[in-house]
């Protein structure tokens, strides 16, 4: 269930969050652009679509839209085989209109079948990725397709080779400023009166304290001083004409030709699946634990591609990098999202010499804190903790995300997932009944003997249509397995929504542990007790699994 949250009630948090994405988005929307192909302001219209309207349009509180690296190499293939960029644009429109088509069909529900441990392999490859990229600008190496997030890259380079190169192209005061950066950002998480200062972001103290850094190197005429190529950099209109020539519309003349079709076909199904996996990953992250509506998404990105190729953008989805910047700058709702749109828009036609300031170091060292946080090592421990039924499939998406891209990565980790779900049973229900009282109607739910992540859509959907002020009773005395994700599903549901909602929960009949029959290995043991303990950490009591309803 996604509860509904005045916009401006957490104005002071979302703020502070949006300058943070504002300042990652914006390298990241050129960058995104000049791979693909095509004109710089193209990225940032679609930044700013995607924070302004997809922000106003979907019901995610921490995803962040705008024009995506998964999607540049179709971007450029389709720009070169059509010929123009205008008659990309209706490509770009066709993906739009068919993103709306394929939410109001409810196409969004296919997000409930991606396993977490998957999710989770998705979020630590893509960590390792944004690491791995930022690297040589730390050192002072900006190469020209710093949009790329691929493991290989357009100039026949890949991943490891660049860092190599790097050797070859150090600056000492990228170095140091990208050093400053990350002092400057630690600090404002470790030193209690730093941590105090919520008003202030460490990101922005951390772009301005690398400005003008880089402005006294100038000025004293050091050779620390970092040239032009090594900060960023934003076309400045210096006319009313030229800022009207950035907005270019589509070729509607086009609409006979099949490769445009093509394109738009091809664009629409890899941003859905891109996005919604995105989303899953965001409802991950989001403490509040809110459910996102897939096919409301689909629908907003839908209008989002839409208005972005009238306007001459780029095509978008969510994406996971700004997403988490989000997260981790501590957004409450979506006005995050939307101000950091707001904050591109003003920005790019007000400022943008200021921002042609920035260093891009100062902005490798923000990205290499987000891209530790999301690979973070005891992620890995504690999927291996779990056990192979897990950890393979995790580890399996870790790598393929790492060395291929996201969504071949996802793929295997799913087939992994979905074989070993084959392999120890599948049978695979649990019933729903309502039985009706004088004081008040009970809803049971009995699991069946095996309950794996392909329930999750079901259970995930009954739970969200349980109403306020409820009595329910979950019952797993005939059930031998439950998936890691049922359980937390189940979790959530009782420690968060119930509580909210005055939602009386009884589990019946939880094992103390549950593992996959059949299996000649040692079993993965899953337990409720754990999940209390551990997950909850020392928050909440332990509760004790046969309770009783209090009155």
């Amino acid at each position: 269930m996604t509860k509904k949250i005045n916009l401006f009630a957490n104005l002071k948090s979302d703020f502070a969050s949006g300058l943070v994405v504002f300042l990652v988005a914006l390298p990241l929307c050129l960058g995104i652009a000049l791979a693909s192909g095509a004109p710089l302001f193209a990225g940032i219209i679609s930044g700013v679509v995607g924070g302004l309207v997809v922000g106003y349009l979907s019901q995610s509180h921490i995803s962040v839209s705008g024009p995506a690296a998964g999607l540049t190499a179709i971007v450029l293939t389709a720009i070169s085989d059509l010929g123009t960029f205008n008659a990309f644009l209706l490509a770009g429109l066709i993906a739009g209109v068919i993103q709306l088509a394929l939410g109001f069909i409810k196409a969004g529900s296919i997000s409930n079948y991606f396993p977490t441990n998957v999710i989770e392999g998705m979020l630590a490859g893509i960590g390792v990725i944004i690491f791995l990229k930022q690297i040589p600008h730390a050192f002072g190496y900006d190469p020209d397709h710093e949009g790329d997030f691929g493991f290989f890259q357009p100039d026949g380079e890949n991943t490891f080779s660049e860092i190599f190169h790097t050797l070859n192209h150090i600056q000492p005061g990228s170095i140091i400023i990208c050093l400053v950066s990350l002092a400057i950002l630690i600090a404002w998480t470790k030193v209690k009166f730093l941590k105090d200062l919520k008003l202030v972001p460490a990101a922005l103290i951390a772009v301005v304290v690398g400005i003008l850094l880089n402005e006294f190197f100038i000025q004293t005429g050091s050779s620390l001083a970092i040239g032009s190529e090594h900060l960023v950099t934003l076309p400045v209109p210096t006319s009313f004409e030229e800022l009207a020539s950035i907005f270019v519309a589509p070729d509607f003349s086009a609409i006979t030709n099949s490769k445009v079709w093509i394109a738009g076909i091809t664009i629409a199904v890899v941003a859905s699946i891109e996005t919604l996996l995105c989303i899953e990953a965001a409802d991950r992250m989001d403490v509040q634990k809110r459910y996102t509506d897939t096919n409301i998404e689909l629908k907003a990105q839908g209008v989002g591609n839409i208005i972005s190729s009238l306007l001459g953008g780029l095509p978008m989805t969510s994406v996971v990098v700004r997403t988490s910047a989000n997260n981790n700058a501590g957004a409450k709702s979506k006005m995050s999202t939307i101000i950091h749109g707001a904050l591109l828009l003003v920005s790019v036609l007000s400022i943008p010499a200021l921002l042609n300031k920035i260093p891009l170091a100062t902005l490798a060292a923000i990205l290499l804190l987000i891209g530790y946080k999301l690979a973070n090592p005891k992620t890995i421990k504690h999927f291996w903790e779990k056990g192979k039924y897990q950890f393979v499939p995790f580890i399996a998406t870790f790598v393929g995300v790492v060395f291929t891209d996201l969504l071949k990565g996802v793929a295997l980790g799913i087939a992994i997932s979905i074989i070993f779900v084959l392999k120890g049973n599948l049978k695979r229900a649990y019933n729903f009944r309502k039985e009706e009282y004088a004081d008040g109607d009970v809803i049971h739910i009995d699991l069946a003997q095996e309950v794996s992540f392909l329930n999750k859509a079901a259970i995930k959907s009954t739970l969200m249509a349980i109403p306020e002020n409820s009595r329910v009773i979950i019952n797993a005395h005939d059930t031998v397995y439950i998936a890691h994700d049922i359980l937390d599903l189940l979790r959530e549901f009782k420690t968060t929504r119930a509580k909210d909602e005055n939602i009386k929960v009884k589990l019946k009949g939880f094992k103390k542990a549950y593992q996959l029959e059949n299996s000649e290995e040692t079993p993965n043991k899953v337990s409720i007790e754990h999940y209390y303990d551990v997950m909850k950490r020392k928050t909440v009591k332990r509760e004790i699994i046969d309770e009783k309803f209090n009155d």
